[in-house]
């Protein structure tokens, strides 16, 4: 697949998930093709026209992860760009998994990957999506990666208790039940 290729068939039409999962298939064999993709991504949450490039790079990372560590940088500094919320669920959903390599799996390539500043940028990025007028699938994924967080910068354990004990209150059935499942983990960990 060549990236016009990849173009025509991110802008063609709203592709339902059959589609994006045989455009993931193809993907697999084409690595290159994530930085278009990102690139496509942040065209699409400008123009809010269609979200295929996030929701097909959302599911090629569930597949591949590591693709996405050549272009670590550039997704990044996409974070505080991104604004519409049908982008902003699959990055969130694509945060929570690269933290959960980093903390819970510890898998070496994502360490020497991630930097302080890349988690410093993630941070701040979860914790307004956290406390922002977001879905809670965006909410929920932010809460997750802010835990796994919490163990490289300590503020924010204490802080992400904070926010959840504050919105839990009026919170959908979803937050709620990963807000109480988060608090718990908060609790065991003396926070």
């Amino acid at each position: 697949m060549t990236s016009e290729e990849l173009e025509q068939r991110l802008y063609a039409e709203r592709m339902d998930k059959a589609k994006i999962d045989s455009l993931v298939v193809q993907l697999l064999e084409f690595p290159e093709l994530v930085g278009n993709l990102l690139n496509a991504t942040l065209k699409q949450d400008k123009s809010k026209e269609n979200f295929n490039a996030c929701w097909a790079l959302e599911h090629l990372m569930r597949k591949r992860l590591d693709y996405l560590l050549p272009h670590i940088d550039r997704l990044i500094a996409l974070l505080p760009q991104i604004t519409w919320e049908s982008s902003i669920r699959p990055i969130a959903r694509i945060l929570e998994a690269l933290n959960e390599a980093f903390f819970i799996k510890k898998e070496a390539t994502f360490i020497s990957s991630i930097t302080l500043e890349h988690q410093e940028i993630m941070t701040e990025v979860c914790f307004d999506w956290l406390i922002g007028e977001h879905k809670v699938a965006t909410k929920v994924f932010a809460m997750t990666s802010l835990f796994y967080l919490g163990e490289r910068f300590q503020w924010i354990r204490p802080e992400l208790k904070s926010v959840l004990e504050l919105q839990i209150i009026d919170g959908t059935a979803g937050f709620k039940n990963r807000g109480t499942k988060t608090l718990s983990l908060l609790k065991e960990l003396g926070v």
